[in-house]
């Protein structure tokens, strides 16, 4: 537990801190967010602040987890067993990067040329892909020395569904559509102040505590095993909760400057990454559709997205007033903070209920 607490310590500190220098940083570059002028009032008065900011926390993650591995040379001899840096790790914050890479590319070109075009929609499915499906392989394809692997080859609800087996190809092209559903899912509800930060903060804490909990009843764990019929099939669940604690934590500094009015925006490095990380975490833990639940308003703004797209296609009629959703409710009279505190509290519910089923099927087991 000391290395997860350190670890979220060190990454709230770098991002609190260490964000006022990105804006500096990235004001003086002039690396300012292209505005699109589509007639919505949060848009007034945000053309040219930095964006980029997802540097930030993504650095304060990457630090924190070192600071975290440190902490472990100070614990019992059963915690050091887990002495980094392990594959998880590398998986999970492999893809942190490398689609904060993706994104910074998107962002790069949008400050390059001064509008809001970065790189194509294809250009970044592929990017994404091909970032998911290398880790992917990765997740798949290294075994540890006991042959547990990052990833499973069968679909995960709370746990692997045994008669869900798909095969490590199969496998590898779930771990893709996963990595980029997210993705894309945090990218499109990155549109107002603080938003898919403060979201974010939630779903990166629910994996926190469900990788410290598979911790606690890790079938690694020989004591806990041969006590209890039940425990968690999972590789590495101390690295789990200490990347996921830090992010959290990182992107809670984070939002102290980019709540309304946003100092700075995460952009797409920021948003691409921590989708990418979030979809690790759902494969990592075996808990890929229940993350479906947990992430519930990434999910739901992306579903209203496609109905959308769908239904203009197909009929010529919007469902919405404009997507993605918060725009919907902003052109019907809603203020930007209001929207973002509403739909907070639809990403609070949506994680205490994954929560909640995660640890009532643990409680019907060990009942």
């Amino acid at each position: 537990m000391r290395a997860v607490i350190v670890a979220a310590a060190v990454a709230f500190l770098i991002s609190l801190f260490g964000t006022p220098v990105a804006i500096r940083v990235f004001t003086a570059l002039k690396a300012g967010q292209p505005i699109r002028s589509i007639g919505l009032a949060s848009n007034e008065g945000k053309k040219g602040t930095p964006t980029m900011g997802g540097v930030a926390f993504i650095v304060a993650t990457v630090l924190a987890y070192v600071a975290g591995h440190i902490a472990l040379t100070t614990l019992p001899e059963r915690q050091i067993a887990q002495e980094g840096p392990t594959m998880t790790a590398l998986v999970l914050l492999g893809l942190f990067i490398f689609c904060g890479v993706v994104g910074f590319l998107d962002d790069f070109l949008k400050v390059r040329r001064r509008n809001s075009d970065g790189l194509s929609a294809k250009g970044k499915l592929i990017g994404q892909a091909l970032v998911a499906g290398g880790f992917g392989i990765a997740a798949l394809y290294v075994a540890s020395t006991n042959g547990q692997t990052v990833a499973s080859e069968h679909i995960s609800l709370i746990r692997d569904i045994s008669w869900l087996d798909v095969g490590k190809v199969g496998s590898v092209m779930a771990f893709v559509f996963v990595i980029t559903a997210m993705s894309n899912g945090v990218n499109l509800t990155d549109g107002l102040d603080g938003l898919a930060t403060g979201a974010s903060v939630l779903v990166l804490g629910a994996y926190a505590l469900i990788g410290f909990w598979q911790y606690r009843h890790w079938c690694a764990d020989a004591t806990y095993a041969r006590a209890n019929d039940y425990c968690y099939q999972v590789r590495d669940p101390l690295e789990i909760a200490m990347i996921a604690a830090a992010a959290a934590a990182a992107c809670l500094g984070f939002l102290w400057w980019n709540t309304s009015p946003a100092r700075i925006f995460m952009g797409d490095v920021g948003a691409l990454g921590l989708g990418g990380l979030m979809g690790g975490l759902a494969v990592a833990t075996r808990t890929t559709l229940l993350s479906i639940l947990i992430a519930g308003l990434f999910v739901l703004i992306t579903i209203t997205w496609v109905i959308q797209i769908v239904s203009y296609r197909t009929t010529g009629r919007r469902v919405f007033r404009m997507v993605p959703l918060h725009h919907h409710f902003e052109l019907a009279g809603w203020s930007e903070v209001n929207i973002v505190v509403r739909f907070w509290i639809v990403a609070g519910v949506s994680v205490a209920v994954g929560l909640g089923l995660f640890y009532s099927d643990f409680l019907a087991v060990m009942g």
